[in-house]
């Protein structure tokens, strides 16, 4: 077990993206177990993963007592363990006489993910690598040093591309107005926090935002949070999207990865109040999925992952051209890389001032949903709050 010490006082640090020991003696001590470097009050720390049977068992440890707790499942249970780093990969067979064998495949291009790394650092953020932010310490991203933990850097990347999208509208509104920014479905509300810091803490503006979310400890929890951050015009409370109704003037809404037709009524409230911006990322489009019918796209449509996410961009798309006829300047875009989920798609919707999209292209939208033999909740919920105006 000697060459696997030197390996693990090498390879097991923050670059590991996981560990796993498998193939057991004796079941009854786990099938398998799962190590991975997490971010505990601002340490690294490696939490254990072990699977018996239905049940998973957590546990987290220090990184020399992780180390010698790795060797001693593998000299009495598993014969098998995989390190996966940011070097590469390690297999370690043990055999049942007690050998073991190291086959090492170091990173090729490890140099090249190196200025890939670096890059990440160099570029300039909107929140900046070094400058803590303790929602952020919190959320497992930073360190108590601003340092970005890299198995964290996707979600660093998303919360600052989510504020690049913020930024771009930012010219929409006066720098003195303040902001009234509803957020649906806010859930754990990482991105709602990055909000009210980049607006109020960063730029100055006065805001009042308020998350809505039907889950009761969320609710509380966020509320603690805002109060520990200091972010007095941040509110959360609990309710439905279908039944909320502000207050007053509300000037952006947004609504990320509200489930299946809760987009629909939050795109509703916002063409309802009028709001400036509109931010949406949806999620499980499930409602055209059981309606999409054509003859011509058979061949296509009795695939049923195929036709889920055909499905799903035709609801956006259905939803982005409904927000047209409403009096918005609407884009789909890329959320995030395709390569981290498939739900990476942002509806951003801007209000204009006169012009109306032209009959011939909302008829064109209509002709096409009768073809497919859909009808999207959100064209009802429009047409609805049409004649509520008459």
């Amino acid at each position: 077990m000697e060459q696997l010490e030197r390996i693990l006082e090498e390879w097991l640090d923050e670059n590991v993206y996981q560990i796993i020991l498998s193939n057991p003696r004796d079941t009854e001590q786990g099938s398998k177990i799962k190590i991975r470097p997490i971010l505990l009050k601002g340490e690294i720390v490696y939490q254990q993963t072990i699977y018996l049977g239905t049940q998973v068992f957590h546990s987290n440890h220090e990184r020399q007592e992780m180390a010698e707790l790795i060797i001693k499942r593998l000299t009495d249970n598993y014969r098998q363990g995989e390190i996966q780093s940011v070097l590469g990969t390690v297999t370690v067979l043990v055999s049942k006489k007690g050998k073991v064998t190291l086959r090492v495949k170091r990173q090729q291009n490890q140099a090249s993910q190196s200025r890939a790394l670096e890059h990440n650092r160099t570029k300039k953020y909107i929140l900046e690598e070094g400058k803590p932010v303790q929602f952020l310490i919190d959320l497992g991203v930073q360190t108590k040093e601003g340092k970005i933990v890299r198995s964290r850097y996707d979600k660093f990347r998303q919360i600052n591309r989510y504020l690049e999208f913020i930024e771009d509208v930012l010219p929409k509104f006066r720098q003195g107005q303040t902001l009234r920014i509803i957020d649906f479905g806010c859930g754990k509300s990482y991105l709602t926090f990055a909000m009210y810091h980049y607006l109020h803490v960063l730029k100055g503006y006065p805001v009042r935002i308020t998350g809505l979310d039907l889950k009761t400890d969320v609710i509380r929890h966020c509320n603690e949070l805002a109060e520990k951050y200091g972010y007095k015009e941040l509110f959360f409370e609990r309710g439905d999207i279908s039944t909320y109704e502000s207050e007053g003037q509300v000037d952006m809404v947004v609504s990320l990865h509200a489930c299946d037709t809760a987009t629909d009524y939050a795109l509703e409230k916002a063409v309802r109040w009028g709001a400036e911006v509109i931010f949406a990322v949806p999620c499980c489009q499930h409602e055209v999925n059981r309606q999409i019918a054509c003859p011509e796209l058979a061949p296509i449509l009795k695939y049923g992952l195929i036709k889920e996410r055909i499905a799903a961009l035709v609801t956006d798309a259905v939803r982005a051209n409904l927000l047209e006829k409403e009096g918005y300047d609407t884009q789909i875009l890329e959320f995030i890389d395709m390569e981290h989920t498939p739900k990476n798609i942002l509806i951003r919707a801007v209000r204009r001032r006169g012009m109306q999209v032209a009959l011939k292209e909302s008829k064109t939208l209509d002709d096409m949903c009768e073809h497919l033999h859909l009808s999207v909740t959100l064209q009802r919920l429009l047409a609805e709050l049409k004649q509520e105006k008459i």
